[in-house]
């Protein structure tokens, strides 16, 4: 898989790749436009929308109506011993209508945590960057 990555202007950045287009931005308070989430933003959300995808999944090969059940993602930080923040702990609320089979509420705890984000971020890749000439 490739992505192309370019940089339209001020703070933005495009991913691009099958057709589908990303547009990031950066706050204002960053010296960005606040026109659309920053890359960070959407790494975040990649979290709980992957999770949400595997509770769908779920939930149709069981028949089970989806529209009362909501993800809630919280970022929970720490301090190092420096005084800086860091991201501690991501947790996600499954959010499930009083109907929602009792036999299921463990389950679908397992479905969420196969998430494939998840997964990249408990093993994660090796990354190499480098500068080529075009």
């Amino acid at each position: 898989m490739e992505i192309k990555i370019t940089l339209p202007g001020n703070k933005k950045v495009r991913a691009e790749w099958d057709g589908f287009s990303i547009e990031t931005d950066q706050p204002v308070k960053d010296g960005g436009e606040g026109t659309a989430p920053s890359p960070y933003d959407y790494f975040m959300a990649s979290i709980g929308t992957c999770a949400g995808f595997y509770v769908l999944s779920f939930c149709q090969k069981r028949d089970i109506p989806t529209k009362n059940i909501t993800l809630m993602q919280k970022l929970e930080y720490g301090k190092k011993p420096d005084g800086k923040e860091f991201l501690e702990k991501i947790v996600i609320e499954i959010a499930v209508p009083p109907d929602f089979p009792v036999k299921y509420h463990d389950a679908i705890i397992k479905v969420a945590e196969q998430c494939a984000v998840k997964k990249t971020i408990m093993n994660p890749p090796i990354f190499e960057i480098k500068t080529i000439v075009k």
